[in-house]
């Protein structure tokens, strides 16, 4: 993340993300794969690291085996063909303002109710024994079912984080063609250098 200011002088906080380029490895058909998608990859990978089915895959399109892959779904065909490359340029030439983004959570561990689901925890007065920071009681009449078992969700301790999130309506705030950079107001979930799918928002812009 980083920072820039509009026309007005305030400051706007940005994620710079490297949106390509991105080979086209597969265009999926109605005909002959019963729907239109197209498969992009993202970020050379070694041959001696790609399985010899990665390898040949990406040899058809004219490639290189790739780190990241993902397959988007189309509602129409597309002219575009195996082995091309899907650059930033692609927000700008559609005016796309606002993108959804999705990316994995940065992974907390396992946690207990207080940070992963905002408990108050115990009193801390006289009297309470070191039990601070645990959930309490749980069975409750079976959470109110009056049954013998807790139901199913029940907000416990466990792992945190490290899960698929998306994050929609981000604006974007500018495109920058020759480092492949795109400009996007706010955060996007996980770490630094993650890996993320950006694409046009579908409520919004």
């Amino acid at each position: 993340m980083t920072r820039v200011f509009d026309e007005n002088g305030v400051i706007v906080p940005v994620t710079l993300v490297e949106a390509g380029p991105c080979p086209i490895l597969q265009v999926k058909t109605a005909e002959s794969d019963g729907y239109e998608a197209v498969q992009l990859g993202y970020v050379k990978c070694k041959p001696s690291r790609a399985t010899i089915p990665q390898i040949g895959h990406a040899r058809k399109a004219g490639a290189t085996p790739q780190k990241f892959i993902r397959e988007i779904r189309l509602t129409d065909a597309t002219e575009r063909k195996p082995g091309e490359m899907v650059t930033v340029e692609v927000f700008e030439e559609q005016g796309v303002k606002f993108v959804d983004v999705v990316g994995t959570s940065i992974g907390k561990g396992f946690q207990g109710v207080m940070k992963r689901w905002g408990f108050a925890g115990q009193e801390a007065s006289h009297g309470v024994e070191r039990k601070h920071r645990s959930a309490g009681g749980i069975g409750a009449a079976g959470n109110r079912g009056h049954g013998r078992c807790i139901k199913k969700g029940k907000k416990m301790p466990g792992q945190m984080g490290h899960e698929r999130v998306t994050v929609r309506n981000l604006k974007v705030v500018s495109v920058d063609k020759e480092r492949n950079l795109l400009v996007i107001k706010g955060a996007v979930p996980g770490p630094n250098g993650g890996y993320l799918m950006v694409s046009k928002a579908k409520t919004k812009g």
